[in-house]
């Protein structure tokens, strides 16, 4: 008798925590057929079933339940594996969390023998198994410990954890910190299933964007993010030794957030205003994001924001339906190469295309090529290569032949991509049948008229680029000439500030002529980078006087011009960065800053401050007043 009270007792806390928001004890399960949930204490967060987005087709999950519209997932074990509708997800009275799919257990948690004595769903959005009494528990087990795709403030990233996007056939997306000699960087990788390993699972991966490195000598390094919205690396364990890979200077609020990483190879931090609105985001390009398209080349519209994909000779669209292309076919043990380097194959040539590889893909790099068409002779002579890839590196040419093409490529006009292909314009695979005596014929009249009309072209190509250089050479003798004087604003090439801003990727304001990016020099410096988009038609002598006017101006109220940079096309302006912003947020109202606005007295005193920069200009005198 005593036995059956406490068999009706278990099932009656089990049944209670189907609906309650505390603890959730062992033997509680919940099933996808019945609308089950736990609930956080505040009805935050919810731990169960949900649809996957196909019909019968659920995930184990956590979500947000009070935000309207559907759930917005923060983290689920079974993402590539949905279940149906007889599912259940149980807490067993071993401790063990296992989802149950008819007979197959397809996920556990694996703390069988860890004491787990009950359950909580937390209001930090973390799934916690713990182990001992209510008054001295610990943490067994966490849905925080093994994220998916989504990060939330508080959830810390280690070392030897990532943010993982859905896998597709091409591959996937993450999120993790890569280990240099002595330092860390936080990374977005492209992770793709490579067909040419030596087994199915074999897999090759390329790391498009990284945050500056950070020394790990003093302690544990962690990527968080906070309440307030700022995402930065900690390490050591005091609280000032973090750097911010994103701070928010708009104010801190209550509003949800989140980061993901989402299968377009974008991190994104998100705010909840009655809708998900994006916060800040790692790339400003789409294409910039490796394996976007597959093995596809990557193009922008005029907009610059939005991306189509281009398959290369002898791919297809990939077979999951969207856009990307499936990895090439190309393979240097299926290309023909014998003691005349393969008659029958050409090299195509993709203009204005450059691809992203890894040490790992690359059979050489030769540097100084002044002739494109080398890089491709390079290709076609060596029976490793597949491809090649010319463009500039550290402002010299360069040829790197690949191995493997994986990784995709994006539109680049100071590089070309040249592709192994045969003769029939297929990618170049293995050798024909045989060639007719007519076939060797038309080699035979054919060839020494190409190799005499590519001399030509080539030796025309090397005069064009020598003078091409000659210009660059004497320009930049000019500009450096030209500002010469003490004080004056520093020469900076294009490469150094792209580096700095990680190409343009760290937008922080916008206006009438360009857009502003936020950059660190190599010594630390922070700097602000215009970009001029809409210059009028002017020549490289006007634009420097017009720098050298700008230079030549010191006032403690006037933001100091650094530098610039004139070099092709590319007009940039570099400042010191001021770390309070602009100063519309001070005065304009928004709906986020409403408390924040100067008050009338200081912005007449701003007002007065700027004419006193400004008065050496106009002939006024220059009296100081105090702000």
């Amino acid at each position: 008798m005593a036995c059956l009270h406490y068999l009706v007792y278990l099932s009656l806390l089990v049944e209670l925590a189907i609906f309650s928001t505390g603890q959730i004890p062992i033997g509680s399960q919940l099933s996808a057929s019945q609308n089950q949930v736990w609930l956080s204490e505040n009805s935050t967060f919810a731990f169960g079933f949900t649809s996957s987005g196909s019909d019968g087709q659920f995930l184990l999950a956590i979500w947000y339940s009070k935000l309207p519209g559907d759930p917005t997932v923060t983290w689920s074990p079974n993402r590539e594996s949905p279940v149906g509708s007889d599912a259940t997800v149980k807490l067993d009275l071993t401790g063990n969390l296992v989802l149950v799919d008819g007979n197959s257990s397809l996920w556990m948690s694996n703390t069988s023998h860890q004491g787990v004595k009950y359950a909580v769903m937390s209001e930090s959005g973390s799934f916690i198994l713990y182990n001992g009494s209510s008054n001295d528990s610990q943490i067994a087990w966490q849905s925080f410990w093994h994220p998916s795709d989504t990060l939330l403030p508080g959830q810390e990233l280690t070392g030897s954890l990532e943010l993982s996007s859905v896998k597709s056939s091409l591959g996937y997306y993450s999120l993790k910190m890569l280990q240099q000699r002595t330092s860390l960087s936080l990374a977005l990788t492209y992770v793709s299933l490579e067909s040419s390993g030596a087994s199915p699972e074999y897999y090759a991966n390329y790391s498009y964007w990284s945050s500056p490195e950070i020394s790990n000598a003093t302690g544990d390094v962690v990527a968080v993010l906070d309440q307030s919205g700022n995402f930065g690396i900690k390490y050591g364990s005091s609280s000032s030794g973090t750097m911010y890979v994103h701070k928010n200077d708009s104010g801190g609020s209550t509003s949800p957030r989140r980061i993901t990483i989402g299968t377009d190879g974008n991190l994104r931090l998100y705010r909840w205003d009655e809708a998900w609105v994006t916060e800040w985001s790692a790339l400003s390009n789409p294409c910039m994001a490796a394996g976007v398209c597959g093995s596809g080349v990557c193009t922008l519209d005029s907009s610059k924001t939005n991306s189509s994909c281009t398959c290369l000779q002898g791919n297809s669209s990939a077979s999951s339906g969207d856009k990307a292309c499936s990895l090439s076919s190309l393979k240097p043990s299926s290309v023909k190469c014998s003691e005349n380097h393969g008659i029958g194959i050409t090299m195509e040539t993709v203009a204005q295309t450059n691809y992203y590889f890894s040490g790992a893909s690359t059979v050489k790099n030769y540097s100084n090529v002044m002739v494109a068409s080398q890089c491709a002779e390079y290709c076609l002579s060596d029976c490793d290569c597949v491809a090649a890839v010319y463009g500039l590196e550290d402002d010299k040419p360069s040829c790197w032949t690949l191995k493997s093409l994986v990784f995709g490529g994006f539109q680049d006009p100071s590089a070309t991509l040249y592709m192994k292909v045969g003769s029939n314009g297929s990618q170049a695979g293995g050798s024909s049948s045989g060639d007719s005596s007519s076939s060797k014929g038309a080699q035979a009249v054919v060839l020494p008229l190409v190799l005499c009309t590519s001399a030509v072209i080539a030796l025309l190509i090397f005069l064009l680029c020598y003078n091409i250089r000659r210009r660059r050479i004497m320009q930049h003798h000019s500009i450096s000439s030209s500002l010469s004087f003490p004080g004056a604003p520093v020469f900076f090439s294009f490469h150094v500030l792209q580096s700095a801003t990680e190409n343009f990727s760290r937008l922080i304001g916008t206006g009438g002529f360009g857009s502003v990016y936020k950059g660190t020099l190599r010594d630390g410096t922070l700097i602000a980078v215009k970009k001029l988009e809409r210059m009028l038609p002017q020549g490289e002598r006007e634009f420097i006087t017009e720098v050298t006017t700008i230079g030549s101006m010191h006032h403690m109220n006037l933001v100091s011009l650094r530098g610039f940079c004139s070099e092709g096309s590319h007009r940039l302006l570099v400042y010191e960065y001021m770390s309070n912003g602009s100063l519309d947020k001070w005065i304009f109202p928004t709906h986020v800053q409403q408390d924040k606005l100067l008050d009338w007295k200081t912005r007449f005193n701003i007002a007065i401050a700027i004419a006193e920069g400004f008065g050496f200009r106009t002939g006024q005198a220059n009296e100081q007043r105090p702000l």
